[in-house]
Parts: C-alpha cells; structure tokens; sequence
C-alpha cells in the first residue's frame, strides 16, 4: 500500500460550525442588514453549475458526534494508506481541536484576516505556540485581498521567523461575483521574491494557467503545489490543459508537487482517488514523491 499524505482533508459535515462556511462564501464587503435576496446560482452558488458531478458541501450544525465523525475519518485514512491529512476550509478552532486531538494524524492551518494587522499577527504565533496550528492559509477566494497584498505581509514575516509554511489558493474561482484571478499564480511571483525564506505550497495547482504555475515552480526553489479540486484521472486526458504540467511534474519538478485528495469534493473513497493518481503516466518513483515523499519533506515530518 502506497503512503499518502493528503493536502486537502475534508473533516466531516457535523464537525464545524457551518456559520463558518456562511460567513466565508457570503456576498464579497460589509453588506447592510436590509440587502435584497441574490440572484439565483449567483455567488458560490454557480459552482453547482458548473460541477454538475461533484458531491454538494453541504453544511450541518455541529453534532453530538462530531468526535466519533473524525475517529472514523481516521479509520478510513488508515485503511488508504493515508498517513497525515492537511485540515484546510474548517474554522480556525474546529482545525486546532482535531490537530490537538491527533498530533501524528493532522495539520491545521489558519486563515488569519490580513485586516487584523499586528493583533493577527499576535494570534497568529499563539495558535502555532498553544492552539495546534501548523501553517497558514491564504484563501483570496473569499476575502477578495489578493495574496501579495502588503498587509499579508507580517503573516508571511511570522511564518518564516516560526519556520512554518503558507498555502496559498491558486486557481481561478468560480464564483461569479468577483474577480475570476484572485488566485492567478503571479500572486506568487511577488511573494517568493520579497520571502524567498518562506515555504509556500500553491493550492489547487494554478489551473488554467498551469504553464504559469510550472514556471514559477522552476523559477523559486521554495515555492511548492498541490493537486487538491481536481480529479486526478483528467491530469493526463489530452486537452485538459494539464499536459505541461504532467511533463514537468515527471521530470524537472517532481520534487515539487504533492497531492490534494479533496474527498469531500468528488464524494468517492480515498483508495479511489489514490488509484486514480497510481494509474497516471508517471514514473514510480515519481509517485511515490507525489503522494507522500515531497509533503514529508516539505512539512518538517522527516
């Protein structure tokens, strides 16, 4: 059985607050307590459009269960071969609980608002010292703040001085009530060259401006990504846009991608998705750096 380190582990439904997520995929700004109804399939809605075949997350009050939930998510990460889960799309408090919870398991990372300033900065150092948190986590996608924005900058500044990584959303977004390039990769141009200290793993790969994505990869020795929203099995279908990315992914960047599972997306089981990576055209050795070999390294856990 292969060993796996996932980049995108989905907790359960049940297990954090599904405030979160409202808050998270609202309307973008401060909008007035008497606001009109959206349009429908406005907003996150259209990604419902969109992925006609992806499993709907959707959001439950936090059960009784919630610590059973995440034993048995456990259980089936032991059954794939999963050996550690990166907890990225929960709040803040419901990753540091499940991290603390199982230390050798999970990693959290923390979305921190770079409209916090020092107070977030503070927080920030608190949550890696006390609170379990492993990383931070920049989600344009939803606050609208461009990731090279200058007031991430004392984040970036603390997660190098606390020799902790970033993963930045890198893709564009679906949701069409703002800009489609949040998360254009030349975010991380700008980044890696003010922080060239800072391990940044790009979310989500880029895609559609994979071509970009490999240059920057080649271009900042610790600028990492993973493959987290996308079904492995179209990577090498002719015409996904994924060829040079699989050509490079193979040779010269093969110590620099790592897998996202995305379970809670496509709703099929881990040894699914597993198999699906093991069936692409790559070299085995390359397989096994992109399923859990350049996470291992990438996150302090050899």
């Amino acid at each position: 059985m292969a060993r796996v380190i996932d980049l995108e582990c989905n907790l359960p439904i049940g297990v954090d607050d599904p405030a979160y997520k409202e808050s998270t995929q609202s309307r973008p700004g401060n909008p007035i307590a008497d606001r009109l109804p959206r349009p429908e399939g406005y907003g996150f809605s259209n990604y419902q459009r969109i992925f006609k075949g992806r499993a709907e997350m959707d959001s439950a009050p936090v059960t009784e269960d919630a610590d059973k939930l995440v034993a048995g998510l456990v259980v089936d990460m032991d059954k794939a071969g999963i050996e550690v889960g990166i907890l990225v799309g929960a709040s803040v408090g419901t990753s540091a609980r499940v991290a603390k919870a199982y230390p050798k398991r999970f990693i959290g990372l923390a979305a921190m608002s770079p409209l916090d300033g020092m107070r977030g900065v503070r927080e920030f150092e608190r949550l890696v010292h006390e609170g379990g948190i492993g990383g931070l986590r920049v989600s344009s996608l939803y606050n609208m703040v461009p990731a090279s924005d200058k007031r991430y900058y004392p984040l970036y500044a603390k997660c190098v001085e606390l020799d902790v990584p970033v993963r930045i959303y890198t893709s564009m977004n679906y949701a069409n009530d703002r800009p489609y390039d949040l998360g254009h990769p030349r975010h991380l141009d700008e980044i890696c060259i003010d922080f060239p200290e800072l391990r940044v793993v790009a979310g989500l790969a880029g895609w559609p401006w994979t071509n970009d994505m490999v240059g920057l990869l080649r271009r900042h020795p610790n600028l990492y990504c993973d493959t987290a929203a996308h079904r492995p099995l179209h990577f090498s279908t002719p015409g996904s846009g994924w060829e040079q990315f699989m050509q490079f992914g193979n040779t010269l960047l093969q110590d620099k991608i790592m897998v996202g599972l995305s379970r809670g997306i496509f709703g099929v089981p881990f040894e699914q998705l597993i198999g699906e990576y093991q069936e692409l055209p790559l070299k085995d050795s390359v397989k096994e750096k992109w399923l859990y070999k350049n996470a291992a390294k990438f996150f302090r856990l050899v």
